[in-house]
């Protein structure tokens, strides 16, 4: 079987590739291991930037429909002190660029644009390999029938099969973690936390360590506990057990506001960890024939609020770029690479607003002046 244009992954990145050579009148086939859309969660509330995210949804022809999954007054921000106390809290007065959605609402949104059976479903890489002239085969676990291609594109994240064919370079652990966690129905089973919450996304910082809380719809509540500590810390900690890994979790947070604890204590379900990796800052590759990385399989950074972001605008100067360029390959992909080596590496040294969505471990203007903001609000004597 041989198809012109492969793309492994049916992540953001992958699916926007997919959309804007779509619109294009230029055709893709997308693998992906998982076996239908909705095998697993796909994470909580994603911030979509004006300055980038909305750009590829804008070349995708999809930023109406995106203007529909906005969840109203979710840019709202709080920012606590480990005892309760408000530093700051900011309204949503509907004027920010960076308006919140759910990440399974936006996948949804451009898997349904997408011709029927351009995702292959159940399709798990077991092997790529060059094949000569920028040809590549692809290989699937499970006995599905191996592929070559034309163009292969590594969309498929932080530990990517398709990265070797390009660099040597590998994930680090970046020496902090999170731990996720939900609260249901917060306004009736949990109000205290709901109103330390407010109405969009709390931070709770300290030193090494912070509880970043997002308000999803009704009424549910996603946690990211974050804590800087060896990865051998974490992985001694039994996750099998759910209450005794959020016991030893909110052993960390001793002393903190009920309220804010309450995020790991009274979870709804059982607490998840996701080490934290990055690729090194500034990660780029020498041009290599008929083969491509977009979003964390290029670039993987700690979380900085940029990650599906720049995935999307990846996927989107990517199918431009094919498409400005259908005979010459080689000079698309040169194209498409030059500008998103630099965009990439500038994203990872301006820290943007800490989110910790998986992959996304998913800057610029106003989350920079944020982060400089939380720095010197922690710097400050605490009000007495």
């Amino acid at each position: 079987m041989t198809t012109d244009i492969t793309i492994i992954g049916a992540g953001l990145g992958g699916l926007t590739l997919a959309r804007v050579l779509h619109v294009h009148g230029m055709s893709a086939t997308v693998y992906e291991a998982e076996s239908s859309p909705a095998a697993r969660a796909q994470g909580g509330l994603l911030d979509i930037h004006d300055y980038n995210g909305q750009l590829a949804l804008a070349a995708a022809g999809l930023l109406e429909e995106f203007a529909g999954l906005v969840l109203e007054g979710r840019q709202a921000l709080r920012v606590l002190d480990p005892e309760g106390r408000v530093l700051l809290d900011q309204p949503d007065d509907g004027t920010g660029g960076r308006p919140e959605v759910q990440r399974g609402e936006l996948r949804r949104l451009l898997l349904d644009s997408l011709p029927a059976g351009t995702v292959r479903w159940g399709h798990k890489v077991s092997g790529v390999r060059a094949l000569g002239r920028g040809r590549h085969e692809v290989t699937f676990a499970g006995g599905a029938k191996s592929i070559t291609t034309g163009l292969l594109v590594g969309a498929d994240g932080a530990w990517s099969r398709v990265r070797p064919l390009v660099t040597d370079a590998v994930p680090a652990y970046v020496g902090k973690s999170v731990v996720e966690t939900y609260l249901f129905d917060s306004e009736d089973r949990h109000p205290a936390t709901a109103k330390a919450v407010g109405g969009g996304m709390m931070i709770a910082p300290a030193p090494d360590r912070e509880i970043v809380a997002h308000r999803e719809r009704a009424g549910t509540l996603h946690a990211y506990v974050g804590i800087t500590a060896p990865k051998e810390w974490f992985t001694a900690i039994d996750f099998g057990d759910a209450r005794a890994a959020a016991a030893r979790i909110a052993g960390e947070f001793e002393g903190w506001a009920p309220e804010i604890t309450a995020l790991i204590t009274r979870t709804d379900t059982p607490p998840v960890l996701r080490l934290l990796h990055a690729l090194p800052r500034g990660h780029r590759w020498e041009r290599v024939p008929g083969v491509t990385l977009l979003g964390d399989a290029a670039h993987l950074a700690p979380p900085n609020g940029e990650g599906a972001n720049l995935a999307m605008l990846d996927g989107a100067d990517l199918g431009r770029a094919l498409a400005a360029h259908p005979e010459d390959l080689e000079a698309a992909l040169d194209l498409y690479e030059q500008a998103m080596f630099p965009r990439s590496a500038e994203a990872t040294l301006s820290p943007g607003k800490e989110t910790h969505e998986e992959g996304g471990h998913e800057g610029g203007g106003g989350d920079h002046d944020l982060f400089a903001l939380l720095s010197g609000l922690m710097e400050k004597p605490r009000p007495r």
